[in-house]
């Protein structure tokens, strides 16, 4: 249950920031160098060379170096659990709000006999 979490933290982590977002959605159109990712986000190598290392760490995103290129592609994280979680507390959400949606329609329909 804790390596359950802490995998969650590292996923959501890598998510929460737009830069890294944007490097998965370039990389679901193809493979791409560092150096092309730094170019693409206006950004530094160093820079970007630190997003993809959370990216890779959190298995989302592979590199293979060949000479003096590092290339990048999608991981094999396909995100399910992540997607499991997120959709667990989508139905509580969704049960308490029609709970809270009971609670308003009596309250309007005792209203209403008054």
């Amino acid at each position: 249950m804790v390596q359950d979490a802490e995998r969650l933290d590292v996923s959501f982590s890598a998510l929460s920031d737009a830069t890294r977002r944007g490097v998965l959605e370039q990389l679901g159109r193809g493979d791409a160098s560092i150096t092309d990712l730094a170019e693409r986000f206006q950004m530094t190598l160093t820079g970007m060379k630190k997003h993809v290392g959370v990216l890779e760490r959190a298995g989302l995103v592979t590199t293979e170096k060949v000479g003096r290129v590092r290339t990048c592609r999608l991981g094999p994280g396909r995100l399910e659990d992540e997607v499991e979680w997120i959709e667990r507390y989508r139905r509580l959400w969704a049960a308490r709000f029609d709970e809270l949606d009971c609670v308003i329609g009596e309250m309007k329909r005792r209203e209403r006999e008054r």
